[in-house]
């Protein structure tokens, strides 16, 4: 098993503040983790490290194997896939779905007219939508899809270079609960395929871990409270301890449910 993801040592520093501090994280090939903690954590700021697009204050990245600084990033990033909730405000809205989805093969975000496109890579992002059970929108304008079906889109447009690894940045906030609970069974459908990338998801809620996904990091406050296989390491007293609140903890049927005993 080869690693995908090497932090070592890794602080994020801003204005005398650690965003990240010292924080030591792996994820191995075919692994599919969960980035949990509360709003301020660091987890957006670890995947933007994660991702190459962040250069820490301290400590050593690599990427795919490939230390940071130390090989050609342009093309490092064209085998991670990035998604999430804040790509949505780059797309141009009278796009069509499936056009946007194809674009993901340069990274783009203008008409697919401005750079070529083959037969196959087209069949590629129909293939995709449907991998999200959104071949249905193909021929939709973005503009006019759910949030949800926004972000199955976006996703479907991170796996057009069939990336090694996949970096899913908060992909259900701001969904309503059937929204939710589409995007949670397709993003489970593409963790318990055995020829997806690793995946990574950041997420505040644990309600929103979709079964199939085996590892989770907890975060608070820039440090890494806890991380290993979530059935080992998400307890109540972790997440207690993440969230600085008292909370219980059940899991049913392959998902989570925590709440505090005041409620």
């Amino acid at each position: 098993m080869k690693e995908v993801i090497d932090l070592s040592a890794v602080s994020v520093i801003r204005g005398g503040s650690y965003l990240l501090d010292s924080v030591d994280w792996r994820v191995q090939e075919h692994e599919r983790w969960v980035v949990l903690g509360p709003n301020g954590a660091g987890k957006t700021t670890m995947l933007q490290v994660a991702s190459s697009y962040l250069t820490p204050s301290r400590g050593t990245v690599r990427l795919l194997g490939i230390e940071r600084g130390k090989g050609d990033v342009r093309q490092l990033r064209r085998r991670v896939g990035y998604a999430g909730s804040g790509l949505a405000g780059m797309i141009r809205g009278y796009l069509p779905a499936l056009e946007i989805v194809v674009t993901g093969k340069h990274a783009a975000f203008v008409d697919s007219r401005w750079h070529e496109y083959e037969d196959r890579d087209w069949e590629t992002a129909r293939a995709g939508l449907a991998r999200l059970q959104a071949e249905h929108l193909s021929d939709r304008q973005f503009d006019t899809l759910s949030a949800g079906e926004r972000q199955r889109v976006l996703i479907a447009r991170s796996l057009m270079t069939d990336p090694e690894l996949l970096l899913l940045d908060e992909a259900t906030t701001g969904l309503d609960l059937g929204a939710r609970e589409r995007l949670v069974a397709s993003l489970s459908d593409l963790a318990l395929d055995p020829a997806a990338p690793s995946v990574v998801l950041v997420t505040h809620h644990v309600e929103e871990i979709p079964p199939g996904y085996d590892h989770i990091i907890l975060l608070s406050r820039g440090a890494v409270l806890a991380d290993g296989p979530i059935e080992e390491t998400l307890t109540a007293e972790t997440l207690s301890e993440c969230f600085q609140l008292p909370l219980r903890l059940e899991r049913r049927q392959d998902r989570y449910r925590a709440w505090s005993p005041s409620d």
